[in-house]
């Protein structure tokens, strides 16, 4: 079991479950039936891959910074990983990074360590599949550990809505791919701040509409390029006025001629770039949250209003009401006195005696 699960050193210094180049300073032990990280790995290495191996967890100091000083890229996908803790990746010279193909259920927001980290490339395709895990991810994005983030890809999550913020302290962020998620909207995502960002992915999603707010963040980012928005399920509907108008006046999307309505049924398969107002025989835009807003308000004055109006009545007719039951209490009393009329007779023989013989 040690052999296997951690390998063992050969004369020339590499694992012998693994397979060294020391010229090119690369590692591979891939689908070696791994259970832990060797231990033995020389400290030559630049690159190393470990993947395809039943490697479930990776402990605080799984690559000791000490001997490793050199490691800039590693690959650790298509594991068996479900946890990261706090320190296992705390590596001075880290700059690539896939964890992609892992089924990851606890990722410590401090995985790189306490001081930041100089990773640039960060690869997390189909690892996000636990929300636990994404709510981690979010919150280690926003500590700021890892600034110097110039790729990330979360491809491949079954992601329906992104955590408020989650993007905000990536100032480096050149590249960031969200394609073949589920998301069904970006209203609380923010770009602000990512003055570099040159491309982004957002296809085989569930988009429905792109509303105003995000179109002036795009707008906003000088960089930005490079947006790809294809195989989504756009509803041609009024509240599609302004993606339309961007898409006209914009060079930012890829394939935009391609883009069409998913829904109504009227308008199934129609191209984006070809709609017109009367296409969607809209007279303003429509905004369905400010529209609920205005409901819920308007239902508010209504129920005060009928409320007002009971009230005064009720005032209005205040000694009718006390007069009515005045005589329902003097009515209830009746009734109840000649219960216990009643009771009181039952209750003596005598007088039931004299009841029976009241003719005589």
């Amino acid at each position: 079991p040690v052999l296997l699960g951690c390998g063992s050193a050969q004369p020339g210094g590499c694992p012998t479950l693994c397979e060294c180049s020391e010229p090119a300073r690369t590692v591979k032990c891939v689908n070696r039936n791994l259970t832990a990280v060797p231990p033995d790995l020389p400290p030559y290495v630049r690159s190393l891959f470990i993947t395809g191996n039943p490697l479930t967890d990776l402990s605080a100091g799984a690559f000791p910074a000490q001997r490793l000083p050199d490691l800039a890229s590693l690959n650790l996908s298509g594991n068996h990983l479900r946890t990261v803790e706090a320190g296992a990746l705390a590596l001075p010279a880290l700059r690539q990074l896939d964890l992609s193909g892992n089924a990851l259920v606890s990722f410590s927001p401090q995985a790189f360590g306490e001081g930041g980290s100089p990773l640039e490339e960060l690869a997390l395709r189909g690892a996000l599949r636990d929300h636990g895990v994404l709510l981690s991810l979010a919150a280690l994005l926003q500590s700021g550990a890892l600034r110097n983030l110039s790729r990330l890809e979360l491809a491949d999550n079954g992601l329906l809505l992104l955590p408020a913020g989650m993007f905000t302290a990536l100032p480096a962020l050149r590249q960031l791919d969200l394609s073949n998620n589920s998301l069904v909207s970006l209203r609380n995502v923010s770009f602000q701040g990512l003055g570099r960002l040159q491309s982004l992915n957002l296809s085989d999603n569930s988009l429905g509409v792109l509303w105003n707010s995000t179109l002036a963040q795009f707008r906003s980012l000088p960089a930005l390029r490079h947006i790809v928005l294809g195989r989504n399920t756009w509803v041609c509907d009024c509240a599609i006025e302004d993606l339309v108008a961007w898409l006209k006046e914009s060079d930012q999307v890829e394939g935009k001629e391609a883009l069409t309505c998913a829904s109504p049924d009227k308008m199934l398969g129609k191209a984006l770039l070809k709609i017109n107002g009367s296409d969607l025989n809209c007279s303003v835009p429509i905004d369905l949250p400010s529209q609920l807003q205005t409901s819920y308000v308007f239902l508010g004055i209504v129920l005060a209003l009928i409320g007002a109006i009971f009230l005064l009545v009720l005032y209005l007719n205040r000694k009718g009401i006390k007069k009515w039951m005045h005589n329902i209490r003097d009515a209830c009393r009746d009734h109840m006195e000649g219960y216990h009329y009643r009771y009181e007779i039952n209750a003596d023989p005598r007088l039931t005696n004299l009841s029976s013989n009241s003719d005589v």
